[in-house]
């Protein structure tokens, strides 16, 4: 199993049964969680989060077998909506792949995916084209070029502030020694910074 305790996953929920909610993974994978993983305190109303047949974004807390315990309320909201983000992106490529293909389509999206996702092919032959050929006719590879041009994501940028106090003799040089090899750091005064990233990935660079 690909999956490791702490992971953040995306399940379709497939049946609620008194106060378990039994999902899956994209893969086909089973798991499920308890009533008091879906969101903290009293739930007035479980179908405002879980209904069958809902994508969610959970949390895995336990593996047995081949069986995910899961949660629902510990996992952070821009995790959720980042995670959200990548799974829709990657079912629009999907479907234009099918699209393009036609009946072939499956077997294509198959052999792409043994190793790494849609979504992780498509920003590698972003860079580099010619592993399109690799599963595309020139035609079709053109094709799927154009589609990647259009679609070029915009960067976005994210924001940090930070504290650092350096008690030594030569604290503030200490201190710039430190940051002189980050960019897109600013000194906001009272031993605070800020620190800017831009991205397309923005959870990689929230990470970062």
């Amino acid at each position: 199993m690909k999956y490791q305790e702490g992971d953040l996953v995306i399940c379709k929920v497939t049946n609620i049964v008194k106060t378990t909610i039994f999902v899956e993974t994209l893969e086909g994978i089973q798991g499920s969680m308890v009533l008091s993983e879906v969101a903290p305190g009293r739930i007035r109303n479980l179908r405002a989060y879980v209904v069958p047949n809902k994508i969610i974004v959970c949390k895995i807390l336990e593996i047995r077998g081949d069986h995910l315990f899961l949660s629902l309320r510990r996992v952070k909201d821009q995790d959720r909506k980042n995670l959200m983000n990548q799974y829709k992106k990657e079912r629009t490529h999907e479907s234009i792949i099918k699209k393009l293909l036609g009946e072939k389509a499956e077997e294509v999206l198959k052999k792409i995916t043994e190793n790494q996702t849609l979504n992780e092919f498509l920003e590698d032959a972003r860079e580099n084209l010619e592993i399109l050929k690799n599963h595309f006719t020139q035609t079709e590879a053109e094709t799927v070029k154009k589609l990647l041009e259009e679609k070029k994501e915009k960067e976005k940028e994210i924001k940090r502030e930070f504290k650092l106090t350096c008690k030594g003799d030569n604290g503030i040089i200490t201190i710039k020694s430190l940051l002189q090899n980050h960019e897109g750091i600013t000194y906001l005064g009272n031993s605070k910074f800020l620190i800017k990233r831009k991205s397309t990935d923005l959870k990689k660079t929230d990470n970062e």
